[in-house]
């Protein structure tokens, strides 16, 4: 209970601080911790519908994946997946990054991004450290 108390105290002083504060990558209480991940939704690209050629969107996929697991042996992703239906949310990454922009980059070298087969959104996002990640 006491960490749950304290992981909203640090969660809200984390929402609450001014932009010169929000540079903070991590916050410290005594043993507890928060770190900030970049948390990516990705979605249906503009593109999406005119590729529509089997062998074309298989080139992409295989390349997509490749990216994802060179990203994921460098420690840059550390989470990526899909999402088990056909809605317009295909699937999410989260990021292990210094910066928005540095994210940006990594997700521009993703071949179904860069052709538009997938778009995304990119969202800073706070965790207690060993939550889930260590």
């Amino acid at each position: 209970m006491k960490q749950l108390v304290t992981l909203a105290v640090l969660l809200f002083s984390v929402l609450s601080v001014n932009a010169q504060h929000q540079q903070k990558k991590v916050i410290r209480d005594g043993d507890f911790e928060m770190k900030q991940y970049y948390f990516v939704m990705l979605t249906k690209g503009a593109r999406r519908a005119e590729i529509t050629d089997t062998a074309k969107i298989n080139e992409l996929q295989r390349g997509h994946m490749a990216n994802i697991d060179k990203l994921a042996q460098q420690g840059k992703i550390v989470v990526a997946g899909p999402f088990g239906d056909d809605g317009n949310w295909r699937g999410i990454f989260i990021f292990n990054c210094e910066t928005e922009m540095e994210v940006k980059q990594l997700l521009n070298t993703d071949p179904a991004i860069a052709a538009g087969r997938l778009a995304y959104e990119i969202h800073p996002w706070w965790t207690a450290k060993n939550c889930l990640f260590k």
